[in-house]
């Protein structure tokens, strides 16, 4: 497969996962200034979780909810935005016709062309739950169509590393939001406002009845633990990477336990990290700080991907190429 193809259908899964998740966030904000007196105030910080707080500030400075919504939903200028994710995504497809279904390019199309209408006509605010529904929808059908309809090769492996990563990284941040931000005061732990916060971090990452069937009841080190740690449930961190690193070995030929490449060192090394951690010792020593670090090897795994499969090299010299780095 060329290297250009390869790093197309990588990020054209990355794109479509990234515009869920973005979906993801903004909903679970709606649905907790429903529940809370507290989420007001709590639209910018929804921003910080993208990493796109000096461009919210440029172009809309105050953080309401209708600016929020508008900048990570429908703003062109903003790289990370569901509009501009699936419109990169749909590019990238355009490339990968070669290897990719009919069908899923059909999907692709219609779901970005979908996102594009309600950019130019306009989300009413009482539809919003539904329309970010339907987003989350949109990439689920993409998911399925792809697993059933595209030969589970070369070419469907680089697919499921992009996806597996880009879900880790948005669960972990999910994480974040709530540990990190959205709880207003530490008098507030333990309060039905803080479960009402829990649950509505299980929600945003599809979790709530699978940690139900598991647990007797909301707990912060319970949900911790299930969203980074478990190895059933297909948003968990340690699932995903662990999708992520079979896929990897598949495409290098290396059987799993062994490594020949930068990338799988650095993502067996943070499959195992995951393996031997205990949520009572991530919690005691700081969750944030744990995300920050998992974030940041999760960005080096990416990097060695595109250094091992998608630098293009010139005779003599090497060249960068890196296409995507922007939206990273």
């Amino acid at each position: 497969m060329l290297s250009r193809t390869a790093e197309d259908i990588f990020w054209m899964s990355r794109y479509v996962e990234r515009a869920e998740n973005v979906a993801r966030f903004v909903d679970v904000n709606l649905n907790l200034m429903l529940e809370t007196p507290f989420s007001q105030q709590q639209w910018m910080p929804i921003v910080a979780t993208t990493g796109d707080e000096k461009l919210f500030t440029k172009r809309y400075g105050k953080a309401t909810q209708e600016n929020v919504i508008q900048f990570l939903t429908f703003e062109e200028e903003n790289p990370n935005s569901i509009i501009s994710c699936l419109r990169a995504a749909r590019e990238n497809a355009r490339s990968t016709r070669e290897v990719t279904s009919s069908e899923m390019w059909e999907q692709l199309n219609t779901f970005y062309l979908f996102v594009a209408d309600a950019a130019r006509h306009g989300a009413r605010i009482d539809s919003l739950h539904e329309f970010f529904t339907k987003i989350k929808e949109g990439s689920h059908t993409f998911n399925g169509i792809t697993d059933a309809t595209m030969t589970h090769g070369e070419a469907w492996h680089f697919l499921n590393m992009g996806r597996m990563i880009e879900r880790a990284d948005k669960t972990s941040r999910i994480l974040d939001v709530k540990y990190f931000i959205l709880l207003p005061s530490s008098q507030q732990i333990g309060t039905p406002v803080d479960e009402i916060q829990w649950a509505a971090v299980l929600r945003s990452a599809s979790a709530f009845e699978m940690y139900r069937k598991q647990n007797a009841r909301i707990s912060p080190n319970g949900i911790v633990d299930f969203l980074l740690f478990n190895l059933e449930f297909p948003r968990a961190v340690r699932y995903s990477l662990g999708a992520a690193r079979q896929s990897l070995h598949a495409v290098s030929g290396t059987p799993l336990g062994q490594f020949r490449t930068n990338p799988e060192r650095l993502l067996g090394q943070l499959c195992s990290e995951l393996a031997y951690q205990s949520v009572d010792e991530v919690v005691n020593n700081g969750l944030h700080e744990f995300i920050d670090q998992l974030q940041t090897k999760l960005n080096q795994v990416g990097s060695g991907i595109h250094e091992t499969f998608f630098v293009r090299r010139a005779p003599q010299s090497t060249t960068n190429g890196f296409q995507n780095a922007t939206m990273q």
